[in-house]
């Protein structure tokens, strides 16, 4: 009763806990959608229509629509920042923290940019051996470049294998001992030398990292995700919602920026504040509103509280945003001394600021070498977390630093003579004689009446810190000390030290989504998880009757403790994710049905229903947990090896899989016990489960020999598969692959020919139709080996060339690229073998981990054997029908990482089928003493014939809806799974359990059964 009463107050806490937690994205919708419908009837109040702007050019119009989308964009982006701390929805709570709550969609359907990174490990090299030209040693690095795009090892080892043979074990010390700062003696051995370049690997990637996790920051996009790898060396970056990957490319592979500025404080430029805020005061009472260009909200728009309630938004526009700094008298001297910054700014506002400050009424009243800069809030105080520092940034006249970062030759973090946490900071010659006129300047002086001034550390144009200079420096060593923790002061080090630690990041993996396609995997994810639902639970009923609805309850709660859980622990839902959930509802009620098909034969042997339902649920824990691991263990696997996307996949699988057996054991039972404390009973019979399979006495194993015939042409075509070749998606193969769509459907051939042209890509591109005939993927390795910020944006203009005669005439490239071109997804070979190498590793693995945990279950190491035999039948199959079908079904056959995860998957689900036929071999075997091995094989087939199908039925179903209505993000996932289905359904009942009885032949099975065939006695001769 006690573990009732506990599974009753999990399931009602659960369902609680799920739909609060989901109400956050049903608030977050309605809240967006209501500043959309606004931001749309501000741009409809302001602009007029593409049709009544150019009503004869078509062309124009079409242009001129996406120039209004991105106005509408950036207007919204506007009111939802505004709206951060606004209170919606029932449980009143603020925009920004609902939206941290809500469930979050991946780049895939919400479109959007992801880019995995490779910290460049090889300029930091050469810039610790200070920019050595020794021919040795730029040989060795450079071997180690060229075999680190083939190799699973890190640079700075492979330098060292290959410096080792370039100078027959030289020593590494002298070329890295005078950049050191002491670090590194020169007689000190390679070892030293290897541990200090991890060390400065180490240091690089952190600061890598957070420098990119800064500017990723500042793209507005607003589910952000960096994830860095420190073990390969990789940062993956998600930015739904990004629409511009051009800037993005080059913002997230520049070389980070450090630059030391004066600033000016609020008394020096107090008078030029006034001037433009009667200027912009002027300019929004006088009609004129937002242009195109600086895309203002007038204040009457703003939902912006004043920083002064003392001051109305219409009269001081700047004021009453910007909360201004006040000085402070110093009692001694008299002096008023100024904070750096010249105040603070709530982050809800800085859009409506920031476009503020670019109007030229406010520019043209600030000095010409003002810039204005955000800077990082050093506040503790919670209720100050939403504000940021403003900065008026001294520049020179040119618009530049006066010192760079790559004059600091050695910062580190230190204790001053006090004992507080400082920053110790070293220049080179020349940053030593520009930081001695800058620090003079600072000082206090006459000139700047005896006050110290601050100087910014700016990267990125982001201020990090503007500590005051209170004497000259002329020795180039400086510290800087304040109300540093540890963690900040090493931090900031390390942006310091950035200025002399080039290790900049590359993107070598991206994957473009256009908000089209992303909204088309929505509604066909969509349009398969409902059709798949609709249908398991009407096969539930019609199959197992009233006790249908015990799987269906547990099948409706299965899914809203998986998605609220998701939400919860805040996963991204993608659409290999909604694949996960389809392929949840086949598998969640996967156990009910192992167990009302346990209830059924215990009904028929004449036990009540009462027994007949405790002893269903009894004897079914085993099978249902041995079916439930060895799918959870490829869905660990898969997990673990897994990037992106199918990253998605396996999370929902796995926690799926976890939250069924909690509802079709523990809620299932829990429902069941209290109908039928009421005396009533489940009926778990109708007509059809009545007649199907009934006292089913098929002889499987006397047809194992055709079943061996079978599998031996299975066998030839997979290992002929390797030899015909498969059709490598661009994560396996490398290259370039674009989805785009024409106005009407062209000629596949022509297409091809048009690209291979000289002046194009030179080379015949892999083209294949996408669902319809005017939507087509391409995919090419055109410059794929060349490096550079800008080869992406170069090969996607060729194609934009290669295809224009294909479109109506006049359209532009920002046309093509935002109407036509769907996605489009980049790998540099590089990590195309990382890729294939983890997909090898995760398929070893899986079929490992399955094989030793069957020995370990069964304890016999013939079933260890079936499992093998079994699962490489699957396999093959999958590989041969990929191989000899890519030529001439209608939708692409690719392998790559949706295809490892659908051979994994099927992994599982062929062991699932096979470890329920298994744990009734061994249990028969117990009960059939005696009994040929045959006989026993036969009857654990027959008996749980009826779960096979069924389960194989209930899956099959959901992956061929899948198939059909989730578009073509999935297709190829939904295909190989059917494959996979089937086979498996098939090597588990011909295959897995046949081998049995062929191997150990004169040995019982599991030291429970008898010789195959009673022995024959021997004639007896009478005298």
């Amino acid at each position: 009763m006690q573990l009732k009463g506990l599974v009753q107050f999990f399931t009602v806490a659960l369902i609680v806990i799920c739909i609060y937690q989901l109400s956050f994205t049903w608030i977050v919708r309605n809240h967006e959608s209501e500043m959309d419908a606004k931001a749309q009837s501000w741009v409809n109040r302001l602009y007029p229509t593409p049709q009544q702007k150019y009503p004869d050019n078509k062309d124009l119009q079409s242009a001129y629509a996406d120039s209004l989308k991105g106005i509408k964009a950036k207007r919204l982006q506007q009111l939802l920042d505004s709206t951060r701390d606004t209170k919606i929805g029932l449980w009143r709570t603020t925009y920004a923290s609902a939206k941290e709550k809500e469930l979050t969609l991946g780049l895939d359907l919400q479109g959007g940019m992801s880019v995995t990174m490779e910290v460049g490990l090889d300029g930091l090299i050469h810039s610790l051996a200070n920019y050595t030209k020794d021919e040795k040693f730029t040989k060795a690095l450079n071997a180690a470049i060229g075999r680190k795009a083939n190799s699973n090892a890190d640079l700075i080892t492979l330098f060292n294998e290959e410096f080792k043979a370039a100078t027959n074990n030289g020593a590494l010390a002298p070329y890295f001992s005078m950049k050191s700062a002491g670090k590194i003696k020169f007689n000190d051995n390679n070892d030293v030398v290897i541990a200090y370049l991890r060390e400065q690997a180490a240091a690089a990637f952190n600061n890598t990292y957070r420098i990119l996790r800064t500017r990723i920051d500042r793209f507005g996009v607003a589910s952000p995700s960096i994830n860095p790898d420190p073990i390969k060396g990789i940062i993956n970056i998600e930015l739904a919602g990004a629409n511009d990957p051009e800037r993005i490319r080059h913002y997230l592979q520049s070389t980070a920026n450090l630059q030391f500025f004066e600033v000016y404080n609020v008394s020096q430029i107090g008078e030029p504040v006034l001037a433009a805020e009667k200027a912009l005061a002027d300019y929004l009472k006088g009609g004129n509103t937002a242009t195109a260009d600086s895309l203002t909200a007038t204040a009457s728009d703003s939902t912006a509280k004043p920083a002064s309630d003392s001051l109305k938004a219409e009269d001081a526009p700047l004021r009453s945003l910007i909360f201004f700094a006040q000085g402070q008298q110093d009692p001694n001297t008299g002096a008023v001394h100024f904070p750096s910054y010249l105040g603070y700014v709530q982050l809800k506002d800085t859009s409506l600021v920031n476009s503020y400050l670019r109007m030229d009424v406010v520019k043209n009243k600030f000095p010409s070498n003002l810039v204005f800069m955000y800077g990082k809030n050093d506040n503790t105080d919670p209720a100050a977390k939403n504000i940021l520092p403003l900065y008026a940034v001294k520049t020179l006249e040119n618009g530049t630093a006066e010192l760079e970062g790559e004059h600091v030759s050695q910062a580190s973090q230190d204790y001053d003579e006090r004992g507080r946490i400082a920053i110790k900071m070293t220049m080179d010659p020349t940053g030593t004689r520009i930081w001695a006129k800058m620090t003079q300047r600072a000082a206090p002086n006459a000139q700047n009446g005896n006050v110290p001034q601050p100087i910014a550390i700016v990267l990125d144009n982001f201020v990090y810190s503007a500590p005051f200079v209170n004497d000259a420096i002329t020795t180039g060593s400086s510290q800087i000390t304040g109300s540093f923790s540890i963690k900040e002061a090493q931090d900031l080090a390390e942006i310091l030290q950035s200025g002399k630690l080039p290790a900049p990041a590359k993107i070598v993996q991206e994957s473009i989504v256009g908000p089209t396609l992303g909204q088309q995997a929505i509604q066909g994810g969509s349009m398969s998880f409902l059709i798949s639902f609709v249908v398991i639970f009407a096969l539930m009923l019609i199959y197992y009757n009233t006790a249908g609805w015990v799987a269906n309850i547990a099948l409706i709660l299965n899914l809203l403790f998986t998605i609220g859980i998701l939400s919860a622990m805040g996963f991204t839902l993608t659409a290999p994710g909604i694949a996960g959930l389809v392929l949840t509802i086949g598998m969640a009620v996967d156990t009910n049905v192992i167990i009302f098909e346990r209830i059924k034969e215990e009904l028929a042997r004449g036990k009540s229903y009462s027994v007949a339902v405790a002893d269903g649920y009894k004897r079914s824990y085993a099978p249902v947990l041995d079916a439930h691991i060895t799918t959870l263990l490829t869905a660990i696997i898969l997990a673990y090896f897994g990037l992106g996307p199918v990253l998605g996949f396996a999370t929902t699988q796995i926690i799926g899989l976890l939250l069924s057996l909690f509802c079709g054991i523990l809620v299932s039972r829990m429902i069941t016990d209290l109908y039928t404390n009421k005396n009533r009973h489940f009926n778990y019979f109708t007509k059809i489960s009545d007649k199907v399979f009934k006292h089913a006495q098929i002889k499987f194993v006397e047809y194992r020999k055709y079943a061996y015939m079978f599998s031996v042409v299975v066998l030839i075509f997979g290992i002929g598969s390797f030899f015909h070749g498969f059709d490598e998606g661009v994560e396996f193969a490398g290259g370039r692959s674009y989805t785009v769509t024409f106005p009407t459907a062209p000629n596949v051939e022509d297409v091809r020919a048009e690209l291979a042209k000289k002046e194009y890509f030179g080379e015949s591109p892999i083209i294949k139709t996408i669902g319809t005939s005017t939507q087509l993927n391409i995919t090419t390795a055109y410059k794929i080996k060349e490096s550079g910020n800008n080869i992406d944006s170069m090969v996607e203009r060729t194609l934009y060339s290669g295809l224009a005669k294909f479109y109506p005439a006049g359209t532009s490239y920002e046309n093509f690229r935002s109407t036509y071109r769907q996605s489009s997804q980049t790998v540099l070979p590089s990590i195309s073998d990382d890729l294939k190498a983890g997909a090898t590793k995760a398929t070893f693995f899986a079929l490992l981990v399955i094989c030793l945990y069957i020995f370990i279950r069964f304890r016999d190491w013939r079933f260890s054997i079936g499992t093998i035999f079994s699962l490489m039948h699957d396999i093959l199959i999958t590989l041969a029908i990929f191989s000899f079908a890519k030529d001439f079904v209608p939708f692409p056959l690719e392998i790559g990482q949706h295809f490892i995860a659908a051979i994994l998957t099927v992994i599982g689900f062929s062991m699932n089928d096979t470890v329920i036929v298994y744990d009734r071999i061994r249990e028969d075997s117990r009960l059939m003493k005696n009994t040929p091995k045959a006989t026993i094989i036969n009857t654990a087939i027959n008996q749980t014939l009826s779960r096979t199908i069924m389960t194989s039925l209930t899956v099959f179903l959901t992956i061929l809806i899948l198939f059909i209505f989730g578009g073509e993000v999935t297709r190829g996932f939904a295909f190989a799974m059917l494959i996979g289905i089937v086979a498996g359904t098939y090597s588990s009942i011909f295959v897995a359990a046949p081998i049995l009885l062929d191997f150990a032949k004169d040995k019982p099975l599991g030291n429970s059964a008898v010789d195959a065939e009673p022995k024959k006695e021997k004639p007896v001769v009478n005298a």
